[in-house]
Protein backbone atom coordinates (compact mmCIF):
# COMPACT_ATOMS: atom_id res chain seq x y z
CA UNK A 1 0.00 0.00 0.00
CA UNK A 2 1.54 3.49 -1.13
CA UNK A 3 1.18 5.96 1.22
CA UNK A 4 1.54 9.97 0.37
CA UNK A 5 2.35 12.64 2.10
CA UNK A 6 2.22 16.33 0.98
CA UNK A 7 4.33 19.16 2.21
CA UNK A 8 5.05 22.42 1.05
CA UNK A 9 1.43 24.35 1.68
CA UNK A 10 1.12 27.88 3.10
CA UNK A 11 0.58 31.44 2.71
CA UNK A 12 1.41 33.17 -0.01
CA UNK A 13 1.42 36.55 -2.03
CA UNK A 14 -0.15 36.81 -5.11
CA UNK A 15 2.71 36.71 -7.45
CA UNK A 16 4.67 34.45 -5.01
CA UNK A 17 5.88 31.30 -5.56
CA UNK A 18 5.41 28.49 -3.89
CA UNK A 19 7.40 24.47 -4.02
CA UNK A 20 5.32 21.48 -2.85
CA UNK A 21 6.45 18.07 -2.89
CA UNK A 22 5.05 14.28 -2.32
CA UNK A 23 7.22 11.72 -0.46
CA UNK A 24 5.74 8.09 -0.90
CA UNK A 25 6.34 5.29 1.56
CA UNK A 26 5.27 1.77 1.33
CA UNK A 27 6.38 1.59 -2.79
CA UNK A 28 8.86 3.00 -5.29
CA UNK A 29 7.45 6.14 -6.85
CA UNK A 30 9.17 4.98 -10.21
CA UNK A 31 6.23 2.19 -10.50
CA UNK A 32 4.01 5.33 -10.76
CA UNK A 33 2.57 7.96 -12.93
CA UNK A 34 2.11 10.93 -10.86
CA UNK A 35 -0.82 13.99 -10.28
CA UNK A 36 -1.43 17.11 -8.46
CA UNK A 37 -4.79 17.88 -7.81
CA UNK A 38 -6.35 20.72 -6.00
CA UNK A 39 -9.85 21.31 -4.31
CA UNK A 40 -11.48 25.15 -3.31
CA UNK A 41 -14.20 25.24 -1.07
CA UNK A 42 -17.36 24.38 -2.49
CA UNK A 43 -15.67 22.81 -5.57
CA UNK A 44 -14.98 19.68 -7.30
CA UNK A 45 -11.69 18.65 -7.11
CA UNK A 46 -9.83 19.03 -10.18
CA UNK A 47 -6.55 18.81 -12.43
CA UNK A 48 -2.97 20.41 -11.63
CA UNK A 49 -1.03 18.85 -13.74
CA UNK A 50 0.72 14.83 -13.99
CA UNK A 51 4.12 13.31 -15.19
CA UNK A 52 4.56 9.78 -16.14
CA UNK A 53 6.45 7.12 -14.48
CA UNK A 54 9.76 8.04 -16.27
CA UNK A 55 9.75 11.81 -16.26
CA UNK A 56 9.34 12.18 -20.23
CA UNK A 57 5.66 13.21 -20.53
CA UNK A 58 4.09 16.03 -18.15
CA UNK A 59 0.21 17.23 -18.48
CA UNK A 60 -0.69 20.15 -17.69
CA UNK A 61 -4.09 21.95 -17.06
CA UNK A 62 -4.67 24.69 -18.89
CA UNK A 63 -5.46 27.27 -15.58
CA UNK A 64 -1.40 26.41 -14.82
CA UNK A 65 0.27 25.62 -17.95
CA UNK A 66 3.66 28.22 -18.20
CA UNK A 67 3.19 29.26 -13.97
CA UNK A 68 3.43 25.30 -12.74
CA UNK A 69 6.12 23.12 -13.28
CA UNK A 70 5.63 19.19 -11.97
CA UNK A 71 8.73 17.09 -11.84
CA UNK A 72 9.82 14.21 -10.32
CA UNK A 73 13.19 12.72 -8.61
CA UNK A 74 12.89 8.61 -8.78
CA UNK A 75 15.96 8.27 -6.66
CA UNK A 76 14.41 9.88 -3.65
CA UNK A 77 10.89 8.99 -4.13
CA UNK A 78 9.24 12.35 -4.54
CA UNK A 79 7.54 14.20 -6.10
CA UNK A 80 7.52 18.02 -6.56
CA UNK A 81 5.14 20.95 -7.56
CA UNK A 82 6.71 24.25 -8.69
CA UNK A 83 4.32 27.04 -8.36
CA UNK A 84 5.10 30.72 -9.63
CA UNK A 85 2.88 33.65 -10.48
CA UNK A 86 0.72 32.67 -8.03
CA UNK A 87 -3.31 33.72 -8.01
CA UNK A 88 -5.80 34.12 -5.59
CA UNK A 89 -7.74 31.52 -7.37
CA UNK A 90 -4.96 28.70 -6.99
CA UNK A 91 -6.04 28.90 -3.44
CA UNK A 92 -7.21 25.34 -2.45
CA UNK A 93 -6.31 22.12 -0.84
CA UNK A 94 -3.60 20.52 -3.26
CA UNK A 95 -3.01 16.50 -3.36
CA UNK A 96 -0.57 14.49 -4.39
CA UNK A 97 -1.72 11.51 -6.61
CA UNK A 98 -0.34 7.92 -7.49
CA UNK A 99 -1.47 5.65 -11.00
CA UNK A 100 -0.06 2.80 -11.89
CA UNK A 101 2.45 3.21 -14.57
CA UNK A 102 0.98 1.63 -17.83
CA UNK A 103 -2.74 2.32 -16.74
CA UNK A 104 -5.18 3.04 -19.69
CA UNK A 105 -7.42 5.60 -17.98
CA UNK A 106 -6.79 9.26 -18.30
CA UNK A 107 -4.29 11.76 -16.69
CA UNK A 108 -6.92 14.44 -16.05
CA UNK A 109 -9.70 12.47 -13.70
CA UNK A 110 -9.68 11.94 -10.42
CA UNK A 111 -10.61 8.34 -11.18
CA UNK A 112 -7.46 7.69 -13.40
CA UNK A 113 -5.53 7.98 -9.98
CA UNK A 114 -5.29 4.83 -7.22
CA UNK A 115 -3.61 6.44 -4.38
CA UNK A 116 -4.24 9.91 -2.25
CA UNK A 117 -2.33 11.92 -0.12
CA UNK A 118 -4.00 13.77 2.62
CA UNK A 119 -3.79 17.63 1.04
CA UNK A 120 -1.89 20.54 1.62
CA UNK A 121 -3.47 23.72 2.25
CA UNK A 122 -2.61 26.34 -0.24
CA UNK A 123 -3.55 29.99 0.01
CA UNK A 124 -2.76 32.89 -1.56
CA UNK A 125 -3.88 36.34 -0.40
CA UNK A 126 -2.36 39.79 0.74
Amino acid sequence: QVQLIESGGGLVQPGGSLRLSCAASGGTLSSFGMGWFRQAPGKEREFVAAINWSGGNTYYAASVKGRFTISRDNAKNTVNLQMSSLKPEDTAVYYCAARRAHSPLSYYTVAGYDYWGQGTQVTVSS
